[in-house]
Protein backbone atom coordinates (compact mmCIF):
# COMPACT_ATOMS: atom_id res chain seq x y z
CA UNK A 1 0.00 0.00 0.00
CA UNK A 2 1.25 3.47 -0.94
CA UNK A 3 0.43 6.38 1.37
CA UNK A 4 1.01 10.09 0.84
CA UNK A 5 1.48 12.20 3.99
CA UNK A 6 1.16 15.97 3.95
CA UNK A 7 0.13 18.80 6.29
CA UNK A 8 -0.22 22.56 6.66
CA UNK A 9 2.12 23.09 9.63
CA UNK A 10 5.19 22.58 7.47
CA UNK A 11 7.76 19.91 6.72
CA UNK A 12 9.43 20.21 10.16
CA UNK A 13 6.24 19.88 12.23
CA UNK A 14 6.35 17.12 14.89
CA UNK A 15 2.80 16.11 13.96
CA UNK A 16 3.83 15.27 10.41
CA UNK A 17 6.72 13.14 11.65
CA UNK A 18 4.32 11.32 13.99
CA UNK A 19 1.80 10.69 11.22
CA UNK A 20 4.40 9.44 8.75
CA UNK A 21 5.89 7.14 11.39
CA UNK A 22 2.47 5.65 12.13
CA UNK A 23 1.64 5.25 8.43
CA UNK A 24 4.89 3.33 7.84
CA UNK A 25 3.46 0.56 10.01
CA UNK A 26 0.81 0.09 7.32
CA UNK A 27 2.47 0.86 3.98
CA UNK A 28 5.12 2.67 1.97
CA UNK A 29 5.07 6.38 2.79
CA UNK A 30 5.93 9.43 0.71
CA UNK A 31 6.01 12.80 2.49
CA UNK A 32 5.29 15.97 0.49
CA UNK A 33 4.65 19.05 2.63
CA UNK A 34 5.01 22.84 2.60
CA UNK A 35 8.41 24.28 3.43
CA UNK A 36 6.79 26.56 6.04
CA UNK A 37 3.56 26.88 7.99
CA UNK A 38 0.49 27.27 5.78
CA UNK A 39 -2.29 27.22 8.38
CA UNK A 40 -5.51 28.86 7.21
CA UNK A 41 -4.65 28.65 3.51
CA UNK A 42 -7.72 26.49 2.89
CA UNK A 43 -7.88 25.01 -0.63
CA UNK A 44 -5.76 27.69 -2.28
CA UNK A 45 -3.43 27.01 -5.20
CA UNK A 46 -0.27 28.86 -6.18
CA UNK A 47 -1.05 30.16 -9.68
CA UNK A 48 1.16 33.24 -10.15
CA UNK A 49 4.64 31.79 -9.72
CA UNK A 50 6.35 28.44 -10.30
CA UNK A 51 6.75 25.86 -7.56
CA UNK A 52 10.07 24.31 -6.62
CA UNK A 53 9.83 20.94 -4.85
CA UNK A 54 13.10 20.07 -3.11
CA UNK A 55 14.14 16.56 -2.04
CA UNK A 56 15.34 16.41 1.54
CA UNK A 57 18.07 14.04 2.84
CA UNK A 58 15.40 11.82 4.44
CA UNK A 59 13.62 11.41 1.07
CA UNK A 60 10.72 13.75 1.83
CA UNK A 61 9.80 16.62 -0.49
CA UNK A 62 9.34 20.18 0.69
CA UNK A 63 7.38 22.54 -1.53
CA UNK A 64 7.30 26.33 -1.48
CA UNK A 65 3.53 26.30 -1.79
CA UNK A 66 0.24 25.42 -0.13
CA UNK A 67 -0.97 22.04 1.15
CA UNK A 68 -3.16 21.70 -1.93
CA UNK A 69 -0.13 22.37 -4.14
CA UNK A 70 1.75 19.62 -2.31
CA UNK A 71 -0.89 16.97 -2.88
CA UNK A 72 -1.38 17.94 -6.52
CA UNK A 73 2.36 17.80 -7.21
CA UNK A 74 2.71 14.51 -5.37
CA UNK A 75 -0.06 12.79 -7.32
CA UNK A 76 0.74 14.31 -10.69
CA UNK A 77 4.53 14.16 -10.79
CA UNK A 78 6.50 13.42 -7.61
CA UNK A 79 5.23 9.91 -6.80
CA UNK A 80 6.07 7.12 -9.24
CA UNK A 81 2.72 5.45 -8.40
CA UNK A 82 -0.51 7.03 -7.24
CA UNK A 83 -1.10 6.55 -3.52
CA UNK A 84 -3.91 4.46 -2.14
CA UNK A 85 -4.59 7.05 0.59
CA UNK A 86 -3.72 10.65 1.42
CA UNK A 87 -3.23 11.33 5.13
CA UNK A 88 -2.88 14.94 6.27
CA UNK A 89 -1.72 16.08 9.72
CA UNK A 90 -1.30 15.58 12.54
CA UNK A 91 -2.33 19.23 12.83
CA UNK A 92 -1.19 21.21 15.84
CA UNK A 93 -4.64 22.38 16.93
CA UNK A 94 -8.19 21.17 16.26
CA UNK A 95 -10.09 21.40 12.98
CA UNK A 96 -13.77 21.23 13.85
CA UNK A 97 -16.95 22.94 12.70
CA UNK A 98 -16.34 25.74 10.21
CA UNK A 99 -12.60 25.26 10.68
CA UNK A 100 -12.76 22.67 7.91
CA UNK A 101 -13.45 25.48 5.41
CA UNK A 102 -10.26 27.35 6.40
CA UNK A 103 -7.99 24.45 7.21
CA UNK A 104 -5.04 23.58 5.01
CA UNK A 105 -4.91 20.22 6.77
CA UNK A 106 -8.43 19.31 5.68
CA UNK A 107 -7.87 20.78 2.21
CA UNK A 108 -4.82 18.60 1.60
CA UNK A 109 -6.94 15.52 2.29
CA UNK A 110 -9.78 16.94 0.20
CA UNK A 111 -7.44 17.50 -2.76
CA UNK A 112 -6.69 13.80 -2.66
CA UNK A 113 -10.41 13.05 -2.81
CA UNK A 114 -10.87 15.45 -5.72
CA UNK A 115 -8.10 13.62 -7.59
CA UNK A 116 -9.64 10.22 -6.91
CA UNK A 117 -7.68 9.16 -3.81
CA UNK A 118 -9.33 8.67 -0.39
CA UNK A 119 -8.27 11.35 2.09
CA UNK A 120 -8.01 11.49 5.88
CA UNK A 121 -7.30 14.65 7.90
CA UNK A 122 -6.08 14.26 11.49
CA UNK A 123 -5.77 17.04 14.08
CA UNK A 124 -4.82 17.22 17.75
CA UNK A 125 -6.86 19.58 19.94
CA UNK A 126 -3.78 20.75 21.81
CA UNK A 127 -0.29 22.16 21.35
CA UNK A 128 1.96 19.86 23.43
CA UNK A 129 4.09 17.71 21.09
CA UNK A 130 4.88 15.25 23.89
CA UNK A 131 1.18 14.66 24.60
CA UNK A 132 0.52 14.34 20.88
CA UNK A 133 3.28 11.75 20.69
CA UNK A 134 1.38 9.43 23.03
CA UNK A 135 -1.07 8.78 20.16
CA UNK A 136 1.34 6.82 18.00
CA UNK A 137 -0.16 3.38 18.65
CA UNK A 138 -3.69 4.82 18.53
CA UNK A 139 -2.92 6.29 15.12
CA UNK A 140 -1.49 3.00 13.89
CA UNK A 141 -4.71 1.22 14.86
CA UNK A 142 -6.91 3.88 13.25
CA UNK A 143 -4.86 3.99 10.06
CA UNK A 144 -4.79 0.19 9.76
CA UNK A 145 -8.56 -0.03 10.27
CA UNK A 146 -9.36 2.79 7.84
CA UNK A 147 -7.08 1.57 5.07
CA UNK A 148 -8.44 -1.96 5.34
CA UNK A 149 -12.10 -0.92 5.08
CA UNK A 150 -13.56 -2.55 1.97
CA UNK A 151 -16.50 -0.13 1.85
CA UNK A 152 -14.54 3.14 2.13
CA UNK A 153 -16.44 5.67 -0.03
CA UNK A 154 -14.23 7.17 -2.72
CA UNK A 155 -15.88 10.62 -2.64
CA UNK A 156 -15.49 11.13 1.12
CA UNK A 157 -12.76 12.19 3.49
CA UNK A 158 -12.61 11.50 7.20
CA UNK A 159 -11.92 14.45 9.50
CA UNK A 160 -10.43 13.12 12.74
CA UNK A 161 -9.83 15.18 15.88
CA UNK A 162 -7.88 13.83 18.85
CA UNK A 163 -8.76 15.28 22.28
CA UNK A 164 -6.30 17.30 24.35
CA UNK A 165 -5.50 14.34 26.57
CA UNK A 166 -2.80 11.67 26.76
CA UNK A 167 -3.86 8.73 24.60
CA UNK A 168 -4.23 6.51 27.67
CA UNK A 169 -7.04 8.77 28.95
CA UNK A 170 -9.14 8.74 25.76
CA UNK A 171 -12.64 7.35 26.38
CA UNK A 172 -13.20 5.97 22.88
CA UNK A 173 -14.22 6.98 19.36
CA UNK A 174 -17.37 8.78 18.25
CA UNK A 175 -18.57 9.24 14.69
CA UNK A 176 -19.84 12.82 14.65
CA UNK A 177 -21.23 15.65 12.56
CA UNK A 178 -19.74 19.11 12.22
CA UNK A 179 -20.59 21.52 15.00
CA UNK A 180 -20.65 25.28 14.56
CA UNK A 181 -18.51 27.94 16.16
CA UNK A 182 -18.63 31.70 16.41
CA UNK A 183 -15.54 33.88 16.90
CA UNK A 184 -15.83 37.18 18.76
CA UNK A 185 -13.10 39.80 19.29
CA UNK A 186 -10.83 38.02 16.80
CA UNK A 187 -9.63 41.21 15.08
CA UNK A 188 -6.98 43.30 16.82
CA UNK A 189 -6.11 46.85 15.78
CA UNK A 190 -2.53 47.97 16.35
CA UNK A 191 0.21 50.22 14.99
CA UNK A 192 3.29 49.19 13.05
CA UNK A 193 6.70 50.71 13.98
CA UNK A 194 5.96 53.68 11.70
CA UNK A 195 2.64 54.46 13.36
CA UNK A 196 0.46 53.12 10.58
CA UNK A 197 -2.67 51.21 11.55
CA UNK A 198 -2.66 47.46 10.93
CA UNK A 199 -5.14 44.67 11.63
CA UNK A 200 -4.25 41.24 13.02
CA UNK A 201 -6.70 38.36 12.62
CA UNK A 202 -6.58 35.65 15.29
CA UNK A 203 -7.37 34.83 18.88
CA UNK A 204 -10.61 35.98 20.40
CA UNK A 205 -13.35 33.99 22.09
CA UNK A 206 -14.95 30.90 20.57
CA UNK A 207 -18.57 29.93 21.19
CA UNK A 208 -19.57 26.44 20.06
CA UNK A 209 -23.07 25.28 19.19
CA UNK A 210 -24.39 21.86 18.22
CA UNK A 211 -25.78 18.81 19.96
CA UNK A 212 -24.11 15.92 21.70
CA UNK A 213 -23.34 14.32 18.34
CA UNK A 214 -21.18 17.27 17.21
CA UNK A 215 -17.42 16.98 16.80
CA UNK A 216 -16.52 19.60 19.41
CA UNK A 217 -18.74 17.96 22.01
CA UNK A 218 -17.09 14.56 21.53
CA UNK A 219 -13.58 16.04 21.80
CA UNK A 220 -14.50 18.08 24.88
CA UNK A 221 -15.71 14.90 26.57
CA UNK A 222 -12.46 13.06 25.85
CA UNK A 223 -13.43 11.10 22.73
CA UNK A 224 -11.77 10.89 19.33
CA UNK A 225 -14.12 12.50 16.82
CA UNK A 226 -14.43 11.12 13.28
CA UNK A 227 -16.58 13.13 10.86
CA UNK A 228 -17.20 12.00 7.26
CA UNK A 229 -17.07 14.99 4.86
CA UNK A 230 -17.71 15.41 1.15
CA UNK A 231 -17.50 18.15 -1.45
CA UNK A 232 -21.22 18.53 -2.17
CA UNK A 233 -22.29 21.69 -0.29
CA UNK A 234 -25.76 21.72 -1.85
CA UNK A 235 -28.57 22.48 0.61
CA UNK A 236 -31.03 20.02 -0.88
CA UNK A 237 -33.85 20.98 1.50
CA UNK A 238 -33.95 24.48 -0.04
CA UNK A 239 -33.90 23.55 -3.73
CA UNK A 240 -37.69 23.67 -4.08
CA UNK A 241 -37.91 26.84 -1.98
CA UNK A 242 -35.46 28.68 -4.24
CA UNK A 243 -37.23 27.34 -7.34
CA UNK A 244 -40.37 28.90 -5.90
CA UNK A 245 -38.80 32.32 -6.14
CA UNK A 246 -39.26 32.08 -9.93
CA UNK A 247 -35.78 33.37 -10.70
CA UNK A 248 -35.57 31.54 -14.03
CA UNK A 249 -36.11 33.31 -17.36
Amino acid sequence: MNILCSNDDGILAPGLALLADACREVGDVTVVAPDREQSGTSHSLTLHRPLRPARRPDGAFQVDGTPTDCVMLALETLMPERPDFVFSGVNHGPNMGEDVLYSGTVSAAMEGVMLGVPGVAISFAGSDPEMMGTYRETLVRLIRRITSAEDYPRDTLLNINLPRLPAAEVKGVRVTRLGSRYFSDSLTRMKDPWGREIMWIGGGTITWTGGEDADHAAVAEGFISITPLHMDLTNYSLIETVRGWRLEW
